[in-house]
């Protein structure tokens, strides 16, 4: 089963949201939260795999619970609960560790695909907010162009380094090993040690490394 809780300050956005996930038959709401200290809190006390979390909340917003969870246990995963007008909060949060985002009114079978899919610890990025996010990272990416490219690029194998130039266009461990003909198995491998190379947290802030050296 993947324990979820959902953190939104609108309590009809929890309630159907807790209806519609323990329907589904390997999902569970474990807790909910109404801002982002309570999610802290919660973590702290609760089983928990994966987080919806809203990103406009009082005391503590969805982007500093991101980073404060993330710090407390790195292998929860958070998917962001966003509206198409939140891409500099996305961004942030992504920053801080969320695993993707999705848009609050999507379908129940697109809220589950995307729970699972940041639950195997691969990135989910809904396709119609995904541009605008694609943006920033590439306008940071220009940004920092003027500097040196980072040192640690030499410490990456050819091969780890086609990964993590696929991984910057946004592909999942399926469509890279279809690119290099290798297998989603191995892919997920060499990403890992790629992280710990780089001394990386999670495929997120890798992506932001490739962005930054690689685009």
């Amino acid at each position: 089963m993947i324990n979820v809780m959902i953190v939104d300050d609108q309590n009809i956005i929890k309630e159907g949201l807790a209806v519609l996930l323990n329907n589904e038959e390997d999902m569970n709401v474990v807790a909910t939260a109404s801002n982002g200290e309570q999610a802290i809190n919660q973590c702290k006390t609760t089983a928990i795999d994966v987080i919806l979390m809203d990103i406009r909340m009082p005391v503590i917003n969805g982007v500093e619970a991101t980073k404060g969870i993330k710090e407390y246990n790195n292998k929860i995963q958070i998917l962001i609960l966003t509206t198409f007008d939140d891409e500099e909060y996305i961004f942030n949060s992504l920053k801080n560790g969320a695993s993707g985002y999705i848009l609050k009114d999507s379908s129940p079978k697109e809220i589950g695909h995307a729970i699972r899919t940041v639950y195997k610890r691969q990135t989910f990025f809904q396709p119609n907010v995904a541009t605008k996010v694609v943006e920033q990272f590439l306008e940071m990416a220009q940004e920092t162009k003027k500097e040196k490219p980072s040192k640690q690029i030499e410490k990456l194998t050819t091969r780890e380094v086609e990964i993590c130039k696929l991984l910057s266009e946004g592909k999942n461990n399926k469509e890279i090993g279809e690119v290099l003909f290798i297998t989603e198995g191995t892919v997920k491998n060499h990403i890992t040690n790629i992280l710990m190379k780089l001394d990386l947290r999670d495929r997120t802030q890798l992506a932001i490394f490739s962005v930054k050296n690689l685009s």
